[in-house]
């Protein structure tokens, strides 16, 4: 029997993406305006478009699992842009003058940790595949 666990962490990782919208990821004082913000998803459209996108990648690989090199690769390109992600909310705190990191900025972390583990899980059913079709 093959297992799904990849479906739940893929689902984690989904959901947790959504939750990066609303929480903060930075907050201090915007320096264009001088007044106290938080930095979150939905801030500027280059952190919104990339930030569903990688909701929307971890959602839809859930149903691909008929496929797994697809689901695989997609995974990989979710991790990727879960990074180039961080890299952009990293840059978007350049426009702050003093503040510091929120507690919910881990998150990211957790979404990456989710998504290697579903990874690990689609190759394990890959393995899993190939051993019983070698059997027969």
């Amino acid at each position: 029997m093959i297992q799904r666990i990849q479906s739940v962490w893929l689902l984690v990782a989904s959901m947790v993406t959504f939750l990066t919208l609303k929480l903060s990821f930075y907050s201090g004082t915007y320096l264009p305006d001088n007044l106290y913000h938080q930095l979150n998803g939905t801030e500027n459209l280059t952190l919104m478009i990339p930030t569903i996108a990688l909701g929307m990648l971890s959602l839809i690989t859930i149903f691909l699992f008929k496929s797994r090199p697809t689901q695989m690769w997609l995974s990989l390109v979710a991790i990727v842009l879960d990074l180039v992600l961080i890299f952009l909310y990293y840059r978007a705190t350049k426009n702050f003058t003093k503040g510091d990191y929120a507690i919910t900025a881990a998150l990211h972390i957790v979404i990456i940790v989710a998504l290697v583990l579903a990874a690990r899980g689609i190759n394990k059913d890959d393995k899993l595949i190939k051993d019983s079709n070698r059997l027969r």
